[in-house]
């Protein structure tokens, strides 16, 4: 058996404790968050299936994320019409609770 000195046997009885009450300490995952993640990852998929079935939107990189149901459209198309039929196209997807327009014009910046 190890002899331990007095600083070693501390440390020991330290690490110890840690082990025994942190734990406690953390908290386990729930399942509405898995379920929302899901959610958000369905949706995502919906919208971008939908923009990529748009003829008028297959020529542009569109990306979209979803975060708690709130999707964000962002990339760049040619004009005002392709950004709103973009919008339109998300629009038509149940579920979402919000979309923000993060896309843009090419050469004018506009949103």
């Amino acid at each position: 058996m190890v002899k331990l000195d007095r600083n070693s046997r501390f440390v020991v009885f330290f690490l110890i404790a840690q082990m025994a009450f942190f734990p406690a300490c953390t908290s386990a995952p729930k399942y509405e968050g898995s379920a929302e993640q899901y959610d958000d990852i369905v949706l995502t998929t919906k919208v971008h299936e939908a923009i990529i079935d748009e003829l008028s939107l297959r020529p542009f990189e569109i990306n979209v994320r979803t975060v708690k149901g709130v999707v964000e459209l962002s990339g760049t198309v040619n004009s005002r019409d392709d950004i709103d039929k973009a919008m339109a196209v998300a629009r038509s997807i149940n579920g979402i609770r919000f979309i923000k327009n993060d896309m843009r014009t090419q050469g004018t910046g506009d949103y």
